[in-house]
């Protein structure tokens, strides 16, 4: 690798060694106030490391890596990695722990980005002091704090990369299990923080899904049971349960991924929220899998059932990653038609109605992942039903996703159509071996390294 974004940025700034390593260092005077860490304040480069860093030769420190990360705006990953075929515009926002976007439109934008830190530092001082003056009896802005915190990353997991707020998620389930370890907490407010922290350990089982690491998924989806059955939360113990279903299916478990999700609907007997039809969904997709077309439709039917008795609940409100909108039940439905061995008569035409409800849903309903996962259930109707024609142009979106949006889920479903144009009567086509060769090189990168 010869050059990085970091270099390119590092260019279009005008930033020497001297003037990056003086900024370098303050940033990290700055993190280590934010995150209350003084030991980032020592932190400095030195030229040659500088220099390893913008030719890609070498990978920051965990902690070198955040303030990089805080002084440029951009995930580490992205700025060790080769610059995009066109320059990045220095004035494009770019969230840094959720807090911080960065800006170099005109002469003055290095101010701008500097006076945005500072203000976001002094944000963060602010809130630690509040945080602090409210420990031995938790208050009412730590509380909305908290509430605030959770119920924006759950809204925007779906829609936007991992690397975008892992960082924030993390921060938030430990400042939940300070709260809660340090007992003083109201019992009122200690169930609302059990349901908090359900709900963040199940993101986080999430996470380390998406990362492919099914069995720290797992550890926190454990978690999240324990705090959702300390809140007395049926929805969310149905929750968990389905988070505990996909990460089995995922993982190529589905008769692991049939019991969570039956399990799901046992926790949760008089849930009303969407969670049911996600359950339901859950059961048709490993049905499906393990060659059940009886307790694939029956399941189907189940969802079917449920979405007409529908009563928005609190997870729901919350939306994002914890509702379960008709246009992702169409996503799983469609999915579960494609996988039943032999297929369906139909899949190609449902595959293709959850595709169409992907690219016309409103903005508050769509996943990125979700849409991949439909696109990709659309090939391969398109291979089972005897034609190449179009499996391309389903695909395509897919391989135009940025490498940090390409989760596990994702891969698995690509190489799904790998294998797919790997056997049969298609295998020798020329279309078939030009698309084959672009899903390696989109599944060539182990997903756990674009986040690290």
């Amino acid at each position: 690798m010869t050059g990085t974004l970091l270099r390119v940025l590092l260019r279009q700034r005008s930033w020497n060694y001297p003037t990056f390593r003086a900024r370098y260092e303050r940033a990290a005077r700055e993190l280590a106030e934010i995150d209350g860490n003084p030991a980032l304040a020592a932190l400095s480069v030195s030229e040659s490391t500088y220099e390893r860093w913008c030719a890609g030769a070498v990978s920051p420190q965990p902690d070198a890596r955040l303030v990089l990360e805080h002084l440029l705006g951009y995930s580490a990953a992205e700025l060790l990695a080769p610059p995009p075929a066109a320059e990045p515009h220095p004035a494009k926002p770019r969230p840094t722990r959720g807090l911080i976007h960065s800006s170099a439109a005109d002469p003055g934008a290095a101010d701008e980005h500097d006076m945005g830190r500072t203000a976001s530092m002094a944000a963060q001082r602010a809130l630690r002091w509040a945080m602090t003056t409210e420990s031995q009896q938790v208050g009412p802005e730590t509380m909305a704090h908290v509430e605030e915190e959770v119920h924006r990353i759950a809204a925007a997991y779906p829609q936007v990369p991992l690397s975008a707020i892992l960082d924030d998620l993390v921060e938030i389930q430990d400042t939940i299990f300070r709260i809660l370890e340090s007992g003083g907490a109201k019992p009122s407010q200690a169930r609302n923080l059990h349901l908090l922290a359900a709900i963040t350990s199940g993101m986080l089982a999430k996470a380390s899904h998406d990362l492919g690491d099914p069995a720290s998924a797992m550890r926190q989806a454990r978690a999240a049971f324990v705090c959702a059955d300390q809140a007395d939360h049926a929805p969310a113990r149905g929750w968990v349960r389905g988070l505990q279903s996909l990460i089995s299916y995922w993982a190529g478990r589905p008769q692991d991924a049939s019991h969570y999700a039956l399990s799901g609907g046992a926790a949760a007997p008089q849930t009303t929220g969407t969670v049911r039809i996600w359950l339901a969904s859950l059961q048709a997709r490993a049905a499906a899998v393990l060659g059940d077309a009886e307790g694939m439709r029956a399941a189907t039917r189940a969802g079917a059932g449920a979405r007409e008795r529908v009563e928005v609940d609190d997870l729901d409100a919350i939306g994002g990653l914890l509702t379960f909108p008709r246009v992702r039940e169409l996503y799983y439905s469609a999915e579960a038609e494609v996988l039943l061995p032999g297929s369906t008569p139909t899949a190609e035409q449902h595959a293709a109605e959850a595709v169409e409800a992907y690219e016309a849903v409103d903005r508050s309903e769509w996943a990125y992942g979700d849409e991949a996962g439909a696109r990709t259930n659309l090939a391969l109707a398109r291979i089972a039903g005897g034609r190449l024609d179009g499996v391309a142009d389903a695909l395509r979106p897919v391989l135009d996703l940025t490498a940090a949006q390409r989760s596990a889920g994702i891969v698995i479903s690509a190489q799904r159509v790998h294998h797919a144009l790997s056997s049969g009567p298609h295998r020798t086509a020329g279309a078939a071996r030009e698309l084959r060769a672009e899903i390696e090189a989109f599944a060539s990168a182990p997903t756990r390294a674009l986040f690290r």
